[in-house]
């Protein structure tokens, strides 16, 4: 039995302890949140009891943690981990300055800890499929990538205050999937950006509609799309073209029913958020993270990916600013 404490006790900190639940192999000790109602609900829940970060680190029966606390909390606990030698589960972003990323990817690799970066899009079953479809070279050499990330709403300004801005919040996911599916490195990004759904966003000198174009040494070409309003629901689409064809995995609804009359065709929207439209991701990241602390087996996404997915994110606010391609 993998015993994990978790640090977090928000909504993606609930979702993390629900699957630790779920699983046969691993259990909750301690939970971790400035938020003393909040840890004490999440631990009641789960059979875990509240704890300091000190007698997380301090107890030896701790196998790893799960950072799923405030992005400005994850360098000094991934760092405390590493003194302490426990595995890290940690939630994007590892930080929101590539320089502190920086001194993380030298403390893990300093301690040789098991670090996984939870970029979960990549353990959603339909992408996941046309990766290894992709990788099995179904469709040959790539050569356009398409991504498309519309959130169904803007979340409040206070949250764009600390958010590090679209890129770095809301992107970072996209760009992480573009490294993946290109399997090579951009060497350039050119981003452009407006502000079309929230006037608040632009007081504050973020972006809500943004598009970002990676180009690689190769010549492969990948377009981001991203906004902060869908009224349809959480757009979520993939398009790979090849020499050889294309792969393409679309949103997922509630229900596959699909009404046809007089009027049209009828399905469902979208599902409406992240919560839903990446339960299963969120598992499967899980498990993927146990089998990795049981087989002492390297992470799918690793703390090197959580930099590079960075640095591309600051390299499209700079591009953004210059009005410039930013080479890599």
């Amino acid at each position: 039995m993998i015993t994990l404490s978790q640090f977090g006790a928000g909504r993606i900190g609930k979702i993390h302890a629900s699957n630790v639940a779920r699983s046969a192999r691993a259990r909750l000790k301690y939970v971790v949140d400035v938020d003393e109602a909040a840890a004490q609900a999440l631990a009641k829940a789960h059979g875990a009891v509240v704890a300091d970060a000190e007698t997380v680190f301090a107890d030896a029966d701790v196998d790893a943690v799960i950072v799923a606390s405030s992005t400005d909390t994850h360098k000094p606990l991934v760092e405390a981990a590493c003194t302490a030698g426990k595995a890290v589960f940690c939630e994007k972003p590892v930080d929101l300055d590539s320089a502190r990323v920086k001194e993380v990817v030298r403390a893990v690799e300093k301690a040789g800890v098991l670090f996984f970066v939870a970029f979960n899009r990549r353990f959603d079953p339909n992408f996941s499929a046309l990766h290894k479809a992709l990788r099995a070279g179904r469709i040959g050499k790539v050569e356009q990538v398409i991504i498309t990330s519309r959130d169904p709403g803007p979340p409040p300004a206070s949250y764009i205050k600390v958010s590090g801005g679209l890129f770095r919040d809301m992107m970072i996911h996209d760009l992480d999937m573009a490294r993946w599916l290109l399997a090579e490195e951009p060497t350039e990004v050119f981003a452009v950006g407006s502000c079309l759904v929230d006037p608040a966003i632009g007081k504050l000198g973020d972006v809500d509609t943004a598009a970002v174009t990676l180009t690689t040494a190769s010549g492969a070409i990948c377009q981001i799309t991203n906004s902060r309003r869908a009224v349809y629901g959480y757009d979520q689409r993939i398009e790979v073209f090849g020499a050889g064809g294309m792969l393409r995995a679309g949103n997922r609804t509630d229900t596959t029913v699909e009404v046809s009359d007089g009027t049209g065709v009828m399905t469902d929207k979208p599902m409406f958020f992240f919560l839903e439209r990446y339960a299963d991701a969120y598992r499967i990241e899980l498990d993927h993270f146990l089998d990795c602390l049981e087989k002492k087996a390297t992470p799918m996404a690793g703390v090197e990916d959580g930099l590079r997915s960075l640095l591309l994110a600051d390299a499209a606010a700079q591009s953004l600013k210059t009005g410039r391609p930013v080479k890599q």
